[in-house]
């Protein structure tokens, strides 16, 4: 869709961070918005910042671990705007802990979340399109797809399950080339995700070095995806970086990704349990981004590209002795 003026769009995970960004971004567009999540007051105000942009917005409460409510938000909407051209798959949660610290509800909860979001707004939205013979299909995925994440295994694996399920139904989908699933899949991410996230490691969570996106870039992406729709769409640098440097070394970045994850979490001060969203909405983190976000430093591209390429050169070299 070149014009996405008019587009019914549903952003699920609407109310903050780059859910957030990505709804102001349509709206910007003139779509027809659709906004879900679970804090219904802060998608009223989300609602109101599209109106005053000039797009159409309408409210509809929903928690994505729901398959029927997931079901109702599609059928709402269709009701309010006649259909549905797009489908942002944004919901995301997280828990932070060592793995056996971590409750084994709030490892479940996180993939109910991140994987399940996703899979109950494709069973509901996948008939309608195939109905209408077009639509888009957009899930935020993350480097964490590619990359192993210490301390978060259950984000990781929903990730890498997202993955694997948008490849899944794209391979479905081979005989209608009108319906597109595609993945964004941003790197660390400023937004107000860490003072939502669980906390289950003994100490403060705070970002370590530099977050390297923007959420405003983020949602660029989606739209750009939207226009154009393409199976993977990295966000800056960093996510084919990562992607490149695991497939070529994966126990070197597990090794480093590890050591750091323990050194950084032994240097922060203690901080007692906390569950964060995952069971029930909590009222901090409003706001698109979490202001964390300071610009890395000049030399941390060209190191990370120098790293990459002395990676790949090794397992070339590595394959040829083969």
């Amino acid at each position: 869709m070149q014009d996405l003026q008019g587009a019914a769009v549903v952003v699920a995970g609407a109310s903050s961070g780059i859910g957030r960004a990505t709804a102001l971004a349509f709206a910007r567009e003139g779509a027809r918005l659709a906004l879900a999540a679970r804090r219904e007051e802060l998608l009223e105000e989300v609602a109101e910042e599209c109106r005053g942009l000039g797009a159409s917005a309408v409210v509809i409460p929903t928690d994505v671990t729901d398959a029927d409510a997931v079901k109702r938000l599609a059928e709402r909407t269709v009701e309010e705007f006649g259909s549905i051209d797009i489908w942002i798959a944004n919901a995301g949660v997280g828990a932070v802990g060592r793995f056996e610290d971590t409750p084994v509800e709030a490892h479940r909860r996180v993939i109910e979340t991140n994987l399940l979001g996703p899979l109950h707004g494709a069973h509901a939205v996948l008939p309608l399109f195939r109905r209408q013979g077009h639509g888009t299909f957009i899930a935020t995925v993350s480097v964490g797809a590619f990359a192993p994440a210490p301390y978060a295994a259950a984000y990781a694996a929903s990730k890498y399950g997202l993955d694997g399920l948008l490849e899944s139904l794209r391979a479905e989908l081979v005989d209608s080339p009108d319906l597109h699933v595609c993945g964004v899949y941003p790197a660390f991410t400023d937004t107000p995700g860490m003072m939502h996230g669980a906390n289950y490691t003994g100490h403060e969570l705070s970002p370590e070095g530099p977050i390297y996106d923007d959420p405003e870039d983020v949602a660029a992406t989606m739209v750009a995806v939207a226009r154009r729709p393409r199976a993977k769409a990295m966000v800056g640098a960093l996510t084919p970086l990562a992607r490149l440097g695991h497939a070529v070394a994966p126990r070197l970045v597990e090794a480093v990704a590890g050591y750091g994850a323990h050194r950084h979490f032994d240097r922060q001060p203690p901080a007692p349990h906390d569950d964060g969203n995952l069971f029930q909405p909590v009222e901090r983190g409003r706001d698109v981004t979490g202001g964390f976000y300071t610009p890395p430093p000049a030399w941390v591209s060209p190191v990370l590209m120098a790293g990459a390429a002395v990676a790949a050169f090794a397992a070339y070299r590595g394959l040829r002795r083969h």
